[in-house]
């Protein structure tokens, strides 16, 4: 398995994949999809994302030091036949709990959430598609998007290509985000950082919001 990785990474390096295209000068901190739903390993859509939920957190606190906004996404269905989530609905029956009011679409409490921060509400996997998260990243005038939560396959995935398409910086921070296997999750950080992203370290992250040079408020 780690010699076939090596051989992946060798080869998409000799084609060019991969290449650095750096943090901008003003990011914002996307919180994908922290809610009881997937957070709670007992529900048919969670997994244990303990460890995930402290890096999110130091990352919430760092931003909220120097002014960096923050929007947190959260999947919810409040057509009684799941209409509002199209045919997507229909590959997965574990939409079927992410019902508009219950428990499951609700941040999960451990989150450093602040009453009057922006919360986006989605049906797809990408936090831009069908929201208005690129009208309110365009109005702070912000470049780079520093993405975590869940999962790394599905809507993290999904929100750093659109990021990317959308001509956003992604900063995917590989501590800061989980999915309910393994083998998905680091499969999908490696093509991610190949084509779409810079999947980069929590300290690197810390680091660059410290820069002076950097101007993160609006």
């Amino acid at each position: 398995m780690q010699e076939q990785k090596n051989s992946d990474e060798a080869f998409f390096k000799a084609r060019g994949f991969g290449q650095i295209m750096g943090f901008g000068q003003r990011p914002a901190l996307i919180v994908v999809d922290i809610i009881n739903g997937f957070t709670d390993p007992d529900m048919p859509l969670g997994a244990n994302l303990d460890d995930q939920v402290e890096v999110i957190n130091q990352l919430i606190d760092a931003c909220r030091e120097v002014n960096v906004p923050i929007f947190f996404t959260v999947v919810s269905y409040d057509d009684a036949g799941l209409k509002d989530g199209g045919v997507w609905v229909l590959k997965q029956t574990g939409s079927a709990t992410l019902r508009a009011g219950t428990p499951a679409v609700e941040l999960d409490k451990r989150l450093h959430y602040k009453k009057g921060d922006s919360i986006i509400t989605k049906k797809y996997a990408s936090s831009f598609f069908g929201t208005d998260l690129l009208s309110r990243l365009v109005a702070h005038e912000r470049d780079t998007v520093i993405i975590t939560g869940c999962t790394t396959s599905g809507c993290v995935r999904a929100t750093a290509i659109d990021a990317v398409q959308n001509g956003f910086r992604p900063m995917v921070v590989k501590e800061a985000v989980n999915d309910r296997s393994q083998a998905a999750h680091e499969q999908s950080l490696f093509d991610l950082h190949a084509k779409y992203c810079d999947v980069v370290g929590l300290s690197e992250v810390t680091d660059y919001l410290k820069r002076p040079a950097r101007k993160a408020t609006s």
